[in-house]
């Protein structure tokens, strides 16, 4: 494949759940354009409808009309986050202020995933929750009037972080936060201090004061750099040419495969970089390279979590061996995404094993022939389709439609590659 032109990915999904969330709690219209219209950020803007906010529909192009309230209405039904794991843990903590029981389900995936990193500091700080099955979801949480929080987080996690910055937002209460290793992305801080909110880090904690006021905001969304990820990693594999990815969100806490893609023997460039709302914005233009083994520690690991299914089938194609340390929080994402990601990578005639929570891939040259097993996760199925366009590739993803979750029209946009430099 030889790649040219410029593209655009779709808007970021951190930032949309985020916009949504702030939009909806804020008496008001806001508007947010290039929001991110899959699957994920319609179950937040569904189940915000069903708290009382008007929102409207969700579609490719369009702006997004938010009519919010300064509190939520009780909802007259179940909450159905889909597979939206941010907008289950975000809204937890936005609920938890609220003096009313809602309860919260979703789909198989996001049934099983753990919701107790999240409840056990809401309920310190004041927060009830019924829990019908283990650490899943459905769950009902039964807000009130919140306590001020200092807590250290088990991991690092900018959805149990965010979390609690809402709460903390929604109930009026400072809030002390540390995180164990390294910082995980913070969409969440940066909102907060654009509408006036103190959120300062000094010795490795966060500090919150609920000082500020939500106000109607207008905001456009920039590309999410996961998704472009996946077309810079379809891009180095290329034959030949240039790609450049326009308009995407480079927050440092969000970047972290381009400093793994560096040592690996694949530079990003980055141009024309601007602040909107408080994110770093830009293009990033990428060639194809031959690439080599690198390690990935863990202090580095929260800010690219996302990315590790894209990195490991890049280095399924590098000389010598790339090791992922203590990566075991894959293992409680969409899927065992650690699991699948070394199964799926042998499937196709690759080298990778996991060793307690660390992942070892090695690389070669073999073209990648075999089924993938995608369980459902769009950033499995995305990434062994990014393998699929090496030459004489054989790959078959049991389940493409999934990557609608976070990359609407993932396939056609790949495909595209080749042709956007054409004639």
């Amino acid at each position: 494949m030889i790649v040219g032109g410029t593209v655009r990915v779709p808007g970021d999904k951190s930032i949309t759940h985020r916009a949504l969330l702030l939009a909806a709690l804020t008496r008001g219209t806001s508007h947010v354009g290039g929001a991110l219209t899959s699957l994920d950020a319609r179950s937040s803007a569904r189940v915000l409808r069903a708290l009382g906010a008007d929102i409207s529909p969700l579609r490719p192009g369009s702006v997004v009309t938010i009519r919010g309230r300064t509190r939520f209405k009780r909802p007259t039904r179940m909450l159905d986050c889909g597979n939206s794991g941010t907008t289950t843990r975000l809204l937890l903590g936005l609920l938890a202020a609220h003096r009313f029981p809602a309860t919260l389900t979703g789909d198989a995936s996001l049934r099983r995933r753990p919701m107790r990193r999240v409840t056990i500091p809401l309920s310190r700080m004041g927060a009830r929750f019924d829990q019908s099955d283990g650490d899943g979801l459905p769950l009902t949480v039964r807000g009130g009037p919140l306590t001020p929080l200092r807590y250290e987080l088990p991991v690092s996690s900018a959805q149990i972080k965010s979390a609690l910055l809402l709460a903390g937002l929604a109930g009026g209460v400072g809030l002390e936060l540390r995180e164990p290793h390294g910082r995980s992305r913070d969409h969440t801080e940066r909102m907060l201090r654009a509408f006036g909110f103190r959120v300062v880090e000094e010795d490795g904690w966060i500090r919150f004061s609920p000082d500020g006021r939500l106000e109607p905001f207008e905001l456009q969304v920039p590309g999410d750099p996961s998704s472009a990820a996946f077309l810079v990693g379809a891009a180095i594999l290329a034959q030949g040419g240039e790609l450049r990815v326009a308009g995407v969100d480079l927050n440092p806490t969000r970047t972290g495969f381009l400093g793994v893609l560096q040592r690996m023997g694949a530079p990003v460039a980055i141009e024309d970089v601007a602040e909107h709302y408080g994110e770093p914005v830009g293009n990033l233009v990428v060639r194809p390279a031959r690439l080599r083994g690198a390690q990935v520690m863990p202090r580095e690991i929260p800010g690219l979590i996302d990315e590790i299914p894209l990195l490991a089938v890049l280095a399924s194609r590098a000389e010598g061996v790339t090791v992922f340390r203590e990566v075991g929080e894959l293992r409680v994402k969409e899927s065992d995404r650690l699991s699948l990601i070394a199964e799926n990578l042998r499937a196709v005639g690759a080298s990778a094993e996991v060793s307690g929570d660390d992942l070892h891939v090695q690389g070669g040259d073999a073209p990648p022939r075999g089924s993938v097993r995608a369980a459902g996760d769009h950033r499995l199925a995305m990434a062994f389709a990014v393998l699929g366009t090496v030459p004489g590739a054989r790959i078959r993803v049991d389940d493409m439609a999934c990557a609608a979750v976070s990359f609407p029209r993932f396939q056609e946009t790949l495909r595209g590659l080749a042709r956007v430099g054409a004639p």
